[in-house]
C-alpha cells in the first residue's frame, strides 16, 4: 500500500471538526475561531470562505441531495454539482445552513444563548426503507432531519431551518448524539441517541418517542453505534467505556483507562472498537458476547491518544497522539503498523472519504492534511 500526503493547508486556529461531502469532492474544515472553509477534495483548493460563526464555530455536519434528482436552480452550477447541505453549529447560539455550490447561507436558526455543540443528520436511508404510510402521523418519504443540541435543548431542523421537533429539555447538558444506522427495536424508523449526564435516551426519529432510556451515573464525552446497529457504546468522564446492547437489554463495562474517554471508532464489520483514553490505543473483539472480560489490542503510542478513526469499508485504523505522531494500523495483521507520520502538533480530528482513498487530519494548532492511499 502506497501512503503519501496529498495537500495540506493552514487556518486560524485548531481545526475543530472537519467532513467529507457526501460524494466525496469537498472537504469542509471547521475552525475554533468560528469560520468554516470547503476544500477542492483533488487540489486543496478553496472553494469557499464561509463566514461560520463568529463566537466560536463547534461543529459541522453534511447531507446528501436536498431536492434529488431536479438540476440546481443556479444557472451557474455544473451538471457535475451536485445539491449538499452543509450544516454548522457555533457559540453563538445558532445553527446555520450552507449551499455547498454557492457558498451562500441558505437558513439560520436561533436555538438560544447555550452552544451548540452537537449536530447530527438523520435521513430515511438510515434505516430499513419499507414503506411508512400505514404508520399514523408518518409520512411515506420523510425528507432529512438535523437533529441540534444547544446546553439542555435538542431540536429536530428541517433543511430550510424550520422546526421539525423541540424535544424536552434534557436534565443536564446535552454532551454527545449518534444516529444508528439500524435498529432492532425500530427497523422501520432511524433512532438517534442523545447523552447527558446521568443517562442516554434512544429516539425514534420519525415519531420523536423514547424508545430506549439508559440510566449511568458519570458524565458521558462521546457516543458511538457499530455499523450494525447492535452496540451503542459511550466514552465516559470517569476513565471507562460502557456498552449497551438496547435489543438485548444488555450493559457491559470496560473501566481502568489512564484518562476520560472521548475517542471512539469501530470497524465497518463491527467486530473492532477502537478506543482512547490513554497513551496506548486499544482495539476491542466486540464479537458475539462482547468485549467484557477480554483482553484488548493495545497499539503503542509516544504520548495520550487524541483520535481514533477506522476507515468505512477497509480494515485500517488511524491513531493521533499528543505529541503529533498519528498511525496507520491493520489490527488483524501480524504486524499491524502500516505507516506513521510525524506532524508539529497533535491530531484533533481524522475523517476517511467514503471510499477510503484519502484520510483528512485536522490538528490543534491549525493545519490541515490530507493523505491518499492507494
Amino acid at each position: 500500500m502506497n501512503f503519501a500526503k496529498h495537500w495540506a493547508a493552514t487556518l486560524d486556529d485548531y481545526v475543530i471538526d472537519l467532513a467529507w461531502s457526501p460524494d466525496g469532492t469537498v472537504l469542509a474544515v471547521a475552525s475554533a475561531a468560528g469560520g468554516i472553509t470547503l476544500y477542492d477534495a483533488a487540489t486543496g483548493a478553496v472553494k469557499h470562505t464561509l463566514a461560520g460563526h463568529a463566537d466560536g464555530a463547534n461543529a459541522l455536519a453534511w447531507v446528501g441531495r436536498v431536492v434529488p434528482d431536479e438540476p440546481r436552480s443556479t444557472p451557474t452550477a455544473r451538471p457535475e454539482d451536485s445539491p449538499y447541505l452543509l450544516a454548522t453549529g457555533g457559540q453563538d447560539g445558532c445553527v446555520r445552513f450552507w449551499d455547498a455550490t454557492t457558498g451562500a447561507q441558505t437558513a439560520e436558526v436561533k436555538l438560544g444563548h447555550a452552544w451548540v455543540e452537537q449536530l447530527c443528520w438523520v435521513t430515511p436511508g438510515d434505516a430499513a426503507t419499507a414503506p411508512r404510510s400505514d404508520r399514523a402521523g408518518v409520512d411515506a418519504a420523510p425528507g432529512p432531519l438535523l437533529f441540534a443540541a444547544a446546553g439542555k435543548k435538542l431540536i429536530a431542523l428541517r433543511p430550510d431551518g424550520a422546526i421539525a421537533h423541540t424535544f424536552p429539555d434534557a436534565p443536564k447538558t446535552i454532551s454527545a448524539l449518534a444516529a444508528a444506522p439500524s435498529f432492532v427495536l425500530c427497523p422501520l424508523s432511524p433512532v438517534i441517541a442523545s447523552a447527558c449526564f446521568g443517562h442516554v435516551v434512544v429516539w425514534d426519529a420519525t415519531t420523536f418517542t423514547a424508545v430506549k432510556e439508559f440510566p449511568y451515573g458519570n458524565a458521558i464525552l462521546a457516543l458511538t453505534w457499530s455499523p450494525d446497529g447492535r452496540w451503542l457504546v459511550a466514552g465516559c468522564h470517569d476513565n471507562s467505556v460502557h456498552l449497551w446492547v438496547p435489543a438485548e437489554d444488555l450493559e457491559l463495562h470496560m473501566s481502568g483507562y489512564e484518562t476520560k474517554l472521548a475517542e471512539l471508532s469501530f470497524s465497518h464489520d463491527s467486530k473492532w472498537l477502537a478506543t482512547g483514553g490513554g497513551k496506548d490505543a486499544c482495539v476491542w473483539d466486540c464479537a458475539g458476547a462482547g468485549p467484557e472480560g477480554r483482553e484488548p489490542l493495545l497499539l503503542p503510542q509516544t504520548a495520550r491518544t487524541t483520535a481514533v478513526a477506522f476507515q468505512n469499508t477497509h480494515g485500517l485504523l488511524a491513531t493521533g497522539d499528543a505529541s503529533g505522531t498519528f498511525t496507520l494500523w491493520g489490527p488483524t495483521r501480524k504486524n499491524p503498523m502500516v505507516a506513521e507520520v510525524r506532524m508539529p502538533s497533535a491530531a484533533t480530528k481524522f475523517a476517511w472519504r467514503a471510499d477510503d482513498a484519502l484520510l483528512a487530519v485536522g490538528t490543534t494548532k491549525g493545519a490541515v492534511y490530507v493523505f491518499k492511499t492507494e
